[in-house]
């Protein structure tokens, strides 16, 4: 059985891009007769708060966005809160640790950003290696001086290539592309590469949809799932909604956020316009999630960013 899963940060209220991705999450699930998991990614506790939790399921219950286990319901994956996972992550820690994947990088958030290191074409920066060739009497030194290390997987020189549900075939060289990538945080933080990867290989999932943001983690996370033994899901990344001057969507955008738009709008009248935005309702009137699932195409949803038209919300 396909089950896919929305996995929001509850750090404040929902806006269109959030809602965007749960609704193509959900209407590519159901349409394939699937279970929808909902998981609540709070691992950083000084941004995300519980309040905010409780109103992203309230929402997607007004939306008539109905989960199948997670989130407060609860189900045989539980706990679905990544705060009360963490135990599973160190476990995920220690064994790339004993394969010898892991090491620690003592660099400053300066030194991470600094002009030497190098960057993709899309303005990510690729961690240059500082750190990888320490020897264990220099990580005692910085140790004992008070300084705590972030933990970094060490990549192979391996070239990974995928094919996303929708963007096609992506292909990245690890050392130069990806780089060795976090693990865990110097705060003890872990990292949302190796998070996201225990999670789904827990719950089970087989598909995940999410944002072409995220498309830069899929070979990080194709790896893990490599060297943990596990299976991987099928990736679908949507293209991004863009305001009407081209800026990404933030919840900072208080007139997109649902608390504003649902004070306009019917649940019907909010997803028949993000279904009219994902190429699956042409007159952009009044639906239902239930009345898009039976039509649901993945090849009539575009595939670069889509500007929101003047006047739309």
């Amino acid at each position: 059985m396909v089950r896919g899963r929305f996995a929001p940060s509850p750090s404040g209220r929902m806006h269109l891009g959030n809602l965007f991705c749960a609704l193509l999450s959900w209407l590519s699930v159901k349409s394939q007769g699937g279970e929808w998991i909902l998981r609540i990614e709070d691992l950083d506790t000084d941004r995300c708060r519980p309040d905010y939790a409780r109103q992203v399921e309230e929402d997607l219950r007004w939306l008539g966005l109905a989960w199948d286990e997670g989130g407060s319901t609860g189900g045989p994956d539980a706990p679905y809160f990544q705060s009360q996972r963490t135990a599973l992550y160190e476990a995920a820690l220690e064994r790339l640790r004993g394969m010898g994947r892991v090491y620690p990088c003592f660099c400053t958030r300066a030194q991470l950003h600094a002009a030497s290191a190098p960057h993709r074409e899309d303005g990510l920066t690729v961690y240059p290696g500082t750190c990888r060739g320490l020897t264990p009497e220099e990580i005692a030194r910085r140790e004992a001086s008070g300084r705590r290390g972030a933990l970094r997987l060490r990549v192979p020189e391996e070239t990974v290539t995928f094919t996303d549900g929708h963007l096609g075939e992506l292909t990245e060289y690890l050392p130069t592309d990806c780089g060795d990538f976090l693990l865990r945080r110097s705060d003890g933080l872990f990292a949302y590469q190796l998070a996201v990867v225990v999670d789904d290989a827990a719950m089970g999932i087989t598909e995940v949809v999410r944002g072409a943001d995220l498309l830069s983690s899929t070979p990080r996370q194709l790896l893990l799932y490599e060297l943990l033994g596990w299976e991987a899901p099928e990736f679908f990344h949507f293209p991004l909604l863009l305001s009407p001057d081209g800026r990404r969507l933030s919840k900072r955008d208080g007139d997109l956020g649902l608390a504003a738009l649902r004070e306009r709008y019917t649940p019907e009248e909010i997803v028949g316009k993000l279904a009219y935005l994902a190429g699956l309702n042409p007159g952009g009137g009044p639906r239902t999630p239930e009345a898009l699932a039976r039509g649901f195409d993945w090849d009539a949803v575009p595939r670069q960013d889509i500007r929101l038209p003047e006047g739309l919300f």
